[in-house]
């Protein structure tokens, strides 16, 4: 029987999708072996035939599918996607650009089956440097929201790595862990969002139906933060997904609220990448406002 299906997505993203696949094996070759833990691992779509090259590099390697899809799905959609293919009972969502460093998600098994009431358990993440990355966070609402925005994340307001065991608002998509039956009662990742955002927004949903979300430290995962994108693009899907979790979740005022903060953030950074000639911000805030136009 499968307990866990990891679900890794590839996009362009051929060196650290291996790595990652690669760690998974070197740490969990018994469990693989014997049909306890598998890997389906979807292309998104690539554009650089990575993912026929994966594809064939892990053809014979036991408790590991490859999944292809003829488009790039996003991060949500590609992830459901994948989610079809699983046989796990549950699912831990993993980053391309993540390396599993020891045994750590066997302890996260153990606790999300022990405790019925945990809907999405969050991996601690580790920086290059070995530093632990802010993975759990605070819901955004327009308060949290402005501070973001201001950078007051990076302080610890928002976003932490707890020492302990913590119930949290949200955590990070990069190491999620859920319930495969939950997760498809949900209706899994919402489709609407194409990346950014959909690791908060499926959080809030799993709050809304009667479960916690918590954060477990007792796992080493490096983490090569946006290893797997860009910064403009980030940003802009960020804008987008904000958005849409308000318009779909929040009231009206709410979500007039956000917009605004949005766009006062946008035009001081439009108007100052102006003012230094500044290519990046004036094509990125520039982008990010005609977002906010729609």
């Amino acid at each position: 029987m499968v307990k866990l299906s990891i679900i890794v997505i590839n996009y362009n993203t051929k060196d650290l999708t291996l790595n990652c696949v690669r760690s998974i094996e070197e740490q969990y070759e018994k469990e693989l072996n014997e049909n306890q833990i598998e890997v389906v691992l979807i292309d998104n779509g690539s554009t650089d035939e990575s993912g026929a090259e994966i594809a064939e590099l892990l053809r014979d390697h036991r408790g590991i599918k490859v999944v292809e899809s003829m488009e790039n799905l996003g991060f949500g959609k590609g992830n459901n996607e994948a989610v079809k293919s699983s046989k796990g009972e549950i699912l831990l969502f993993l980053n391309s650009d993540t390396e599993v460093l020891d045994k750590g998600l066997l302890r996260m098994i153990e606790f999300v089956e022990n405790n019925k009431k945990v809907g999405v358990l969050g991996g601690r993440l580790k920086n290059i440097d070995g530093t632990n990355q802010k993975s759990a966070v605070k819901f955004y609402n327009p308060f949290n929201l402005f501070l973001m925005l201001l950078g007051f994340e990076r302080l610890g307001l928002l976003r932490k790595s707890p020492k302990r065991i913590s119930k949290v608002d949200w955590v990070s998509g990069a190491a999620l862990m859920i319930k495969k039956k939950l997760f498809e009662d949900l209706g899994g990742f919402d489709k609407n969002i194409f990346m950014y955002m959909e690791d908060m927004e499926l959080c809030f949903r799993v709050n809304k139906a009667g479960f916690d979300v918590y954060f477990f430290p007792d796992v080493n995962i490096l983490h090569k933060e946006r290893g797997s994108g860009n910064k403009t693009s980030a940003i802009l899907n960020i804008y987008k997904g904000i958005l849409y979790f308000y318009k779909t979740h929040k009231t009206n005022f709410e979500y007039n609220s956000a917009r605004h903060i949005l766009k006062t953030k946008a035009v001081i950074l439009k108007n100052l990448g102006v003012l230094l000639n500044n290519a990046y911000l004036k094509k990125t805030y520039g982008e990010a406002l005609e977002i906010l136009k729609k």
